[in-house]
């Protein structure tokens, strides 16, 4: 070979010139791709819960483009009678939206909530972090415990934490399982005042300065003026036995 044929290979090699891929290594490529997603599938498929993407990445092949795999497998399943989602950051397989009615004859509502349970649940999702006496004061009545049970019974609701004011009140806010029944990737994909209007929602008279709270980013992180829930904070509210302490 002659020199100015290897100089030529070499320059190419250093300057990090892309060398074309052969029809053999591309074909390759596709069905390595084609594999992990069947993988990934499968996976979220047999998942009762959401699979984040740090979970497919521990079973799936080192190095897989898991955004790249998700992705396709969404658009596969786009027209089908189930689509893939995301929900609370993770992948869960749900019923098309536009299917949804042919489900609801077999849904199996066991508690309705009341018209107060709802207003609590939708402070809760706009305000949290936020305390039972704040959900009363924005109420404008009092709001009973037995309204909070059930809203904990239905695990929409959860006690975050301990407010840092006079008598610790506990701190409410929503969870995952919240995110999934309402279809939500976030807790900021919530609707705002023009969607709620657009639905019958809101008054199209509402005053001028009302405003509607942005949800936090992260829910689950606790805010500067919370502390988190210890093991005496869980057995006072009966969410911990004592038996359960001394083991």
């Amino acid at each position: 070979m002659s020199s100015n044929g290897t100089n030529a290979t070499v320059i190419s090699f250093v300057s990090g010139e892309k060398v074309d891929t052969t029809d053999e290594e591309r074909t390759v490529e596709n069905r390595d791709f084609a594999e992990i997603v069947r993988m990934a599938e499968a996976i979220v498929f047999a998942s009762a819960e959401p699979v984040s993407e740090r979970a497919l990445a521990a079973r799936l092949p080192e190095g897989a483009d898991i955004p790249a795999a998700m992705a396709e497998l969404q658009r596969i399943y786009s027209s089908r009678g189930v689509n893939l989602v995301r929900v609370a950051g993770a992948w869960a397989f749900r019923t098309a939206g536009d299917l949804a009615f042919l489900m609801s004859r077999d849904a199996v509502q066991q508690k309705k909530l009341s018209r107060a349970a709802l207003e609590v649940l939708a402070i809760i999702a706009y305000h949290q972090p936020v305390t039972r006496a704040e959900i009363e004061e924005i109420r404008g009545v009092e709001t009973s415990k037995g309204t909070l049970d059930t809203l904990l019974e239905t695990e929409w609701v959860r006690m975050r934490g301990r407010r840092r004011t006079p008598g610790r009140p506990v701190t409410y806010g929503t969870t995952d399982s919240f995110l999934d029944h309402f279809a939500l990737e976030e807790i900021r994909d919530l609707p705002g005042i023009e969607e709620l209007k657009g639905a019958g929602l809101l008054s199209a008279r509402m005053p001028a300065n009302f405003s509607i709270p942005m949800p936090p980013t992260d829910p689950d992180e606790l805010s500067d003026e919370e502390d988190p829930l210890t093991d005496v904070d869980l057995e006072e509210l009966g969410l911990l036995t004592p038996r359960a302490l001394d083991d």
